[in-house]
């Protein structure tokens, strides 16, 4: 089985061609960078640039929505592949060809912090506002006011 998960933001805004003929499809190149959940010295987080290719109307929309700093979540497959290059070397390949893509984080949360992950301002809501878990505090006095306790 061959089955990628990936979560991470943009390290440019997508590149997006067209196929020629009538039946136009939108062909959107991106790169993800992806943390790294451990790493050697425990200090210098350390991320890995993972080239995506996206096909049809997704790709569409990823030229129309997707931004450099933007963080989505992708799944699909990753394949390698390979060509000579002008001076008769042969260059290897390897890219995830996405199936599904979708934000990871509202375009409020974005744009407070690109590049970052969402922190909370100190003073929205209430506790923990230097905490960066990309969860809202629920201010105080709306307990009874939530589906859930």
């Amino acid at each position: 089985m061959n089955k990628v998960i990936l979560m991470g933001r943009l390290t440019k805004d997508p590149e997006v061609r067209y196929s020629s003929g009538d039946n136009q499809t939108a062909v959107a190149r991106y790169t993800l960078a992806v943390d790294r959940r451990f790493t050697r010295n425990g200090n210098d987080q350390t991320a890995d640039f993972i080239p995506c290719v996206v096909f049809g109307k997704s790709g569409e929309f990823a030229e129309k929505y997707f931004r450099k700093g933007t963080k989505i979540v992708v799944t699909g497959r990753i394949q390698t592949g390979s060509y000579t290059n002008k001076d008769g070397q042969k260059v290897y390949t390897t890219e995830v060809i996405v199936e599904d893509q979708e934000f990871a984080e509202s375009k409020n949360a974005s744009s407070q912090n690109p590049g970052a992950a969402a922190v909370p301002d100190n003073n929205e809501g209430s506790g923990n506002a230097d905490v960066s878990d990309d969860f809202m505090n629920v201010p105080d006095g709306i307990d009874e006011e939530l589906p859930f306790n």
